[in-house]
């Protein structure tokens, strides 16, 4: 009998989870050895953070443990963090566990903040969208609300916000904000024309990519709300007292919410892949370029759409359609018939701005406000039914009214 390839699936974001759950139901029992390797026991929707963040949702549901979505007789879990990947001798090194060799691997890291090379970000901002990271970012923006009136002369620099950033991350959190910023100041008694709000893009405008028409929506509408943008001018340096622009301009706030994009992986450069911030321009069947027996997904891929010549941008849609062209392509490999090429398949993208108020496209149309918002829930709701069934989308889903 011929011994079984080991699999080895690094990540359990929705690139290594959707590829893992896909192994589970697809692959025989005489196919491959899987394992999932994870440095937390629970997948958590990065997607979601926004709203806990800013406190309107339980950081806790975010997140579901692996051993209740996957198939642990199927799938073994590994918790533990990669340390490093020797694509040459076809080992992972894992911090706790030391080396494990693989046939196949996926690689599914994910991704860490980039700062474009502005300094004091680590150091001063809230740069971490983990669900450890936006619990630390709640609980400061209350503890600065129950601070304000207890000084002898409250501090205005306590109850200013400021978001780097107006991609999905930077409007989702502060439409979350703005949101809630009514409820904060009547539990802590703080008139509201003493919160100040901010939203401070590079690029010449918010949401870069996005419908000109629907991001004039949102940012009427975050307006209307208190939020003012300082659009087409970049941060050059976070410091103790807040941000300084690059036109010299301060602004003085306890709270800067760093939420610029990211960057892949360091794992990544480390192991000596051809690379553009930590991303790999993967073949069109999702291995690396050179690798037979490698295959990058998710944050850490890069895939240029044709249409436009500019890398598509990394999104949870786009990593889960990845996951099942590679586990598709690993079961071909293994049974020596011809791999898949993958092609996105965009179906919509919508943002939330906080209450039941979004907006979006779908297909060719255009969605504002509440039934954009009614999308925006059911797109979340599709990734459980795809991951789990029904049976997960009723446990976790949200509401569509």
């Amino acid at each position: 009998m011929a011994v079984k390839p080991t699999i080895l699936i690094l990540g359990a974001g929705y690139g290594g989870m959707v590829t893992a759950s896909k192994i589970a139901k697809q692959f025989g029992s005489n196919d491959a050895n899987v394992t999932l390797i994870s440095k937390h026991n629970y997948h958590y929707q990065t997607t979601w953070l926004h709203e806990p963040a800013a406190g309107t949702m339980d950081p806790d549901r975010t997140r579901m443990p692996i051993s209740s979505v996957i198939n642990t007789n199927k799938i073994k879990f590994v918790q533990d963090e990669v340390n490093e990947i020797k694509k040459e001798e076809n080992k992972v090194v894992l911090k706790e566990s030391g080396e494990m060799e693989y046939d196949y691997l996926v690689t599914a890291l994910g991704a860490v903040p980039e700062t474009f090379g502005v300094g004091g970000v680590f150091e001063h901002a809230f740069s971490k969208w983990t669900v450890n990271g936006v619990r630390e970012i709640k609980e400061h923006i209350e503890y600065l609300f129950a601070k304000y009136n207890n000084e002898p002369e409250p501090r205005d620099d306590y109850l200013t916000f400021v978001v780097a950033g107006a991609g999905f991350t930077g409007m989702e959190f502060i439409g979350e904000l703005s949101k809630r910023i009514p409820e904060l100041c009547q539990s802590y008694d703080v008139p509201k024309n003493k919160v100040k709000m901010y939203v401070i893009e590079a690029a010449p405008t918010a949401l870069p990519g996005f419908d000109p028409e629907l991001v004039e929506y949102a940012m009427n509408l975050l307006e209307h709300r208190g939020v003012e943008f300082k659009i087409n001018q970049p941060i050059s340096e976070v410091n103790a007292e807040g941000v300084v622009l690059k036109d010299g301009e301060e602004i003085k706030s306890q709270t800067v919410v760093w939420a610029t994009g990211v960057r892949g992986h360091p794992v990544i450069e480390q192991a000596g892949f051809e690379n553009m911030r930590g991303r790999v321009k993967v073949e069109r069947d999702l291995r690396a370029p050179g690798e037979d027996n490698i295959f990058i997904i998710g944050d850490c891929s890069l895939i240029i759409n044709e249409e436009t010549e500019r890398p598509y941008p990394p999104t949870a849609q786009i990593a889960m359609q990845q996951a099942e062209t590679v586990a598709d392509n690993l079961l071909a490999l293994i049974k020596g018939s011809e791999l898949k090429e993958f092609k996105p398949d965009i179906k919509g993208t919508v943002a939330s701005l906080g209450g039941k108020e979004a907006i979006g496209v779908v297909g060719n149309k255009k969605l504002y406000g509440t039934s954009a918002n009614f999308m925006k829930k059911m797109i979340d709701n599709r990734y459980l039914w795809i991951l789990g069934g029904a049976g997960l989308m009723l446990k976790r889903g949200k509401s569509p009214l």
